[in-house]
């Protein structure tokens, strides 16, 4: 079993700040490019930003500058660093990773169980 488990959430005033963390845990072997999602409600979920295992970034356009993600030298926790937030970026954030489990050559997708963010004053 891989597990992967969001912490950071809340409430966060227009303007401010917030960080999310997302580790992974469990039968893991090697873990690929890890991202975030986000899914407001009525919405359909969309990338924020991702990270590959070297270190490669990539940001939705609507986030850059102002979000950052990063992951730790282990490479099984990601971040998100999220500045300037907007009420508009109130939703559920999910960590994704692409997982190599132990005795196995097949790529796996895991998901968190996701972290609710409200920008709200």
């Amino acid at each position: 079993q891989v597990q992967l488990v969001e912490s950071g959430g809340g409430l966060v005033q227009p303007g401010g700040s917030l960080r999310l963390s997302c580790a992974a845990s469990g039968n893991i072997f090697r873990v690929d490019t890890m991202a975030w999602y986000r899914q407001a409600p009525g919405k359909q979920r969309e990338l924020v930003a991702d990270i590959t295992s070297d270190g490669t970034t990539n940001y939705a356009d609507s986030v850059k500058g102002r979000f950052t993600i990063s992951r730790d030298s282990a490479k099984t926790t990601v971040y998100l660093q999220m500045n300037s937030v907007i009420p508009e970026e109130t939703a559920a954030y999910y960590c994704h990773a692409e997982v190599l489990k132990y005795g196995s050559s097949r790529w796996n997708d895991a998901w968190g169980q996701g972290t609710q963010v409200t920008v709200s004053s």
